[in-house]
């Protein structure tokens, strides 16, 4: 039997539950017992708190080095835009190259670039727009590491345990929020000048970054999927990524509601230092305990998570985040009382843990891990460009009027987008089932066995459907046509013979034989039952017809 169409043993019906249930008769701590997910958190806590520890450091060191406000709005700008720029290039080299060296390559990136900046710090020979670029520069490194960093998650604990790995991932970020931004202001403060106390915080996260590469050092990979092909080329997986999102709705409704959601809150991080110095009148230490309060909230979420997502849906969560971040933002721009703040920024804190990890969480769990990075990758880049672009517009906002102005608008804003996200529906119904499908059935062997670059090629399947089931056929075999199109199919259609009327025929386009056959290794197991689903209404006495086409060039004449 040919692959396109069936296996010679029926396969078990995939036991999926739903997504809500998930979690809700675990701690959520359970990842956290398995050594190599242990050791990872542990390194990414240590390596966060360094980081956080030079934003807070490196935002406030802006601030003494000029007044501006679009200027102080642009260190976030700059910390977000690289992800803007490389967030799908990132992805497609996390899925292509080894990973665990990709790490580390990007790893020692930030730490030679931080280390450049303490130095040039340490000795007072740092300006604005130097900050501003050697901060771009790092967050190069970052944007490059992130996708393949989220990526192997999955390969460090088990498919169920998923969720709460994705949370305990965004609890060790949160942690070193609540942590680092407070030691950071602690350190800045401890000093006369600002840039040496900064110096000895980007000194300080320099060193973090150690940690991270000694735990990919020793870590002896298995990845989860492995090609037998060829790699693919750059230009072809950023085009099969993009691809994969233009047939996936689902995605396409994450990322549209993570975009949004960050557009509007990027007013929080990008003018908190300003609200701090000029609305609280307060130092570096009172930035550090105002960016501290986020991170608190935000680790109080993450230890709460599993019980939220067990008794509320995803969309309830993400609604109820927005309406929390709306106060948030509407006490930072008119309620200038340092303890209404902190509480307020609390439960920010708390409602950004809910909602980064709610969609992060329906990333990986939407995504194969064929092209997951890709899929992190868009995700961070529509992430990140959400905060980009709206700390540029709430920075010139505040640069041109006020920074009360910037934050009320923000929150309106936010508070008028709530109706049409909630149409953007997320994680509703049951998990789909990604573990790659294992075929039962060898490559087709042709007579006229093609290249790998040549094609097109075009599939054809044959079935005999009986009349009373033409209907029903017809609504099943539309379902593959998403599978065939995410998986590298660049046409897709199923025609119904006007002589017979029995008789119908499913058609794909591969743009070559080689892309033809990673479709088949990017089969799924929940594409495979759409695919079983179609045969099921074949009513002939063997199995669907397969045919392969390659198109005829025509051959150069020689005189």
């Amino acid at each position: 039997m040919n692959p396109e169409v069936g296996a010679e043993t029926p396969v078990e019906p995939v036991k999926i539950g739903p997504i809500g249930a998930i979690a809700a008769d675990r701690s959520g701590f359970a990842p956290l017992r398995l050594p190599l997910f242990r050791n990872r958190w542990i390194a990414s806590t240590v390596s966060g708190i360094g980081t956080w520890m030079q934003d807070t450091a490196g935002t406030w060191l802006m601030t003494a080095l000029t007044g501006s406000p679009l200027l102080i709005a642009l260190m976030q700008t700059a910390a977000s835009a690289p992800v803007l720029i490389l967030g799908l290039f990132a992805g497609a080299t996390a899925d292509i190259f080894e990973r665990r060296r990709l790490l580390i390559f990007w790893q020692m990136w930030q730490l030679v670039v931080v280390a450049l900046l303490a130095v040039l710090a340490l000795f007072g020979v740092i300006g604005p727009y130097m900050l501003l670029g050697l901060t771009f520069l790092m967050n190069i490194g970052s944007a490059m590491n992130n996708p393949a960093w989220q990526a192997i998650v999955p390969e460090l604990v088990p498919r169920e345990q998923l969720p709460d790995a994705v949370a305990l991932a965004s609890a060790s970020n949160n942690l070193a929020r609540a942590v680092g931004p407070a030691l950071g202001g602690l350190m800045v403060a401890g000093f006369v000048k600002a840039s040496t106390g900064a110096g000895w915080v980007f000194a300080l996260n320099a060193g973090s970054f150690i940690a991270v590469v000694w735990v990919l050092y020793i870590w002896k990979r298995t990845p989860l999927f492995k090609s037998a092909l060829p790699a693919e080329r750059i230009k072809g997986s950023v085009e099969t990524g993009l691809r994969y999102l233009r047939y996936s709705p689902p995605l396409q409704a994450v990322f549209a509601r993570a975009f949004i959601f960050t557009f509007f809150v990027s007013a929080v991080w990008s003018l908190l230092a300003i609200v701090a110095a000029r609305d609280l009148k307060q130092g570096p230490m009172g930035y550090g305990i105002l960016n501290g309060s986020l991170g608190f909230g935000a680790v109080v979420a993450a230890v709460l998570l599993a019980k939220v997502r067990a008794r509320w849906k995803a969309d309830q969560i993400l609604i109820a985040s927005s309406v929390m971040y709306v106060g948030t933002l509407a006490v930072l721009a008119f309620a200038h009382h340092a303890w209404l703040v902190i509480v307020f920024l609390m439960a920010g804190g708390f409602a950004w843990t809910c909602t980064m990890s709610t969609l992060n969480t329906s990333v990986q769990l939407l995504a194969p891990g064929w092209v997951s990075a890709r899929a992190l990758g868009m995700y961070q880049m529509v992430f990140q460009g959400g905060l980009a672009l709206g700390s540029i517009l709430w920075g010139a906002v505040a640069e041109h009027s006020s920074t009360t102005a910037a934050l009320a608008a923000s929150a309106l804003g936010l508070a008028i987008s709530i109706p049409f996200t909630t149409r953007l529906h997320v994680m509703r119904g049951k998990i789909p089932d990604h573990t790659p499908y294992h075929w039962r059935s060898p490559v087709p062997h042709l007579q006229n066995e093609p290249e790998p670059e040549d094609g097109p090629v075009r599939v054809l399947i044959d079935y005999r459907v009986p009349v009373d089931k033409y209907e029903e056929f017809v609504v099943a075999i539309h379902k593959l046509r998403a599978a065939r199109l995410r998986s590298g199919a660049i046409r897709w259609g199923v025609f119904r013979d006007a002589n017979d009327p029995e008789k119908l025929e499913e058609t794909f386009v591969m743009e070559s034989w080689l892309e033809y056959l990673r479709s088949r290794e990017r089969m799924t197991e929940g594409d495979f039952t759409l695919v079983q689903k179609a045969v099921s209404f074949h009513a002939g006495k063997e199995s669907p017809h397969v045919t392969h086409q390659v198109y005829a060039k025509e051959r150069a004449h020689t005189v």
